[in-house]
């Protein structure tokens, strides 16, 4: 039943993504005059659709059958991914045939460079608005929580703000004159309100003010590590087990609490993770609290200095909720997309420099099904909330200037309006055919790292 479970979320959440990705393409193809012979959700054989021609039909459509501009809306065997066929149009598809036949008025190949531009992007633009509308409706449905503290509960070894003098029972008062009211401002503060500046911080300790001076420099991106402060009332809460791992033979269930390892407290996954990568190998006891019951689990972590499990942070301390009106909410979901958008960004950015290690960071279908499936037991908001972040994530790599994607048909749209003339269709069907290949062996070698990784 749990595997039923995971494989329907897992198409729920890739359904939509495809259809309001396609859906762009789709839209702004009809839009510019052209036609769409195909809409389909998922890749490969057609398994059933519906068009005027036929009405609804099974399996494959005759070879010869004529769609005369009426689309053929189906559903294709393998449930990864989708396509708008637009007439006139070199795509996944790869038809050579158009070579033998003149440009038709409503053919992709006749319109003018910029109407192709908006097609090739509305793909994206969709998921992105998407992404935005679903923020929004959060932040209007649910409003924000804030945590109501400003006190450090603990200061990440060796981070930024162990090194700058940060303790643990410091209460940030302000950064750069701006007042801090909650934990969320100290973020907001150190990599958006102030993003590129030297940050001072005035902080109480012990009853008496001082001033923290921290150089741009010495903070790193957000995506590289965290500044290294944790808020007090924080606990270290397991979110999942890995069966066969060292953490699931010696007993340790999910929503666990981490109270401390061999006596050092721990408070979040990178504390965690820091701790039991010391002890590769070595057996290590973890006090851990459940259900108000407190245990010691004696457990062995791996060579690679693993036990099998994912961690989160909770926080159970004072929380302010705030609501937000139907006005309030859009522009708070449009930041909060622009930032997740930047972030997804510079993290591919760091994978292409090889800052990130591209095997811990990379996750296919299996991957997707199993966040699809925890954030869809944690509520329709959370599930809304990871849609929104995946369709961020699937708009940022569409638009990346690689073959077979919609920014490397960008690129070969951007070569024809530089020099005002189209490359070559045997060029771009070979540009076709080398990113399909790529792709195929990316997906291979994804599943492969989501099933063995």
């Amino acid at each position: 039943m749990e595997t039923i479970s995971t494989i329907l979320y897992f198409l729920i959440t890739i359904g939509i993504l495809v259809f309001v990705h396609e859906l762009g393409h789709f839209l702004a193809a009809i839009s510019c005059g052209m036609r769409a012979d195909v809409f389909a959700l998922g890749m490969g054989n057609r398994v059933m659709g519906w068009n005027k021609l036929t009405g609804f039909t099974f399996g494959k459509l005759k070879d010869d059958l004529e769609l005369n501009g009426n689309t053929d809306y189906r559903v294709s065997a393998f449930p990864i991914g989708g396509y708008v066929k637009i007439s006139g149009m070199i795509d996944e598809s790869l038809d050579t045939e158009m070579d033998k036949t003149e440009a038709q008025p409503w053919e992709y190949r006749s319109k003018p460079v910029w109407q192709r531009m908006i097609v090739i992007s509305a793909g994206v633009i969709m998921n992105i608005l998407l992404a935005i509308g679903i923020f929004w409706g959060i932040n209007y449905v649910q409003g924000e929580s804030f945590m109501q503290t400003t006190e450090i509960g603990m200061v990440l070894k060796d981070s930024p703000a162990a090194k700058a003098g940060m303790q643990i029972s410091d209460k940030v008062l302000s950064i750069n004159g701006k007042t801090i009211a909650h934990w969320e401002a100290i973020q907001t503060a150190i990599y958006v309100d102030f993003l590129g500046q030297d940050i001072t911080m005035a902080i109480e300790r012990s009853g008496t003010q001082q001033t923290i001076n921290v150089p741009r420099s010495n903070i790193p991106d957000v995506s590289e590590m965290t500044f290294g402060i944790i808020p007090n009332n924080t606990e270290a809460v397991i979110s999942d087990v890995l069966s066969g791992r060292p953490a699931e033979k010696a007993g340790m269930l999910s929503n666990d609490i981490i109270v401390s390892i061999n006596g050092t407290p721990v408070f979040n996954q990178e504390n965690v993770i820091t701790v039991i990568s010391a002890n590769a190998g070595k057996e290590v006891v973890i006090e851990v609290k459940r259900q108000n019951e407190v245990k010691k689990i004696q457990v062995t972590p791996s060579n690679e200095g693993r036990i099998g499990i994912s961690v989160g942070s909770r926080y159970n301390g004072p929380v302010v909720q705030k609501q937000y009106g139907l006005f309030e909410s859009f522009p708070r979901g449009v930041r909060q997309t622009i930032s997740a958008t930047t972030l997804y960004a510079h993290s591919i950015w760091q994978l292409i420099v090889g800052k990130v290690e591209f095997t811990k960071s990379v996750g296919g279908p299996v991957k997707i099904a199993q966040m699809a499936t925890r954030s869809a037991e944690s509520g329709i908001i959370s599930f809304l909330a990871f849609t929104a972040l995946l369709s961020i994530s699937l708009a940022v790599m569409n638009i990346l200037p690689f073959p077979a994607l919609d920014g490397g048909h960008l690129i070969v749209l951007l070569y024809e309006a530089i020099f005002r003339r189209p490359l070559p269709n045997t060029v771009q069907i070979r540009i076709q055919q080398a990113g399909m290949a790529i792709l195929l062996a990316f997906m291979v070698f994804v599943l492969y790292n989501d099933i063995f990784g």
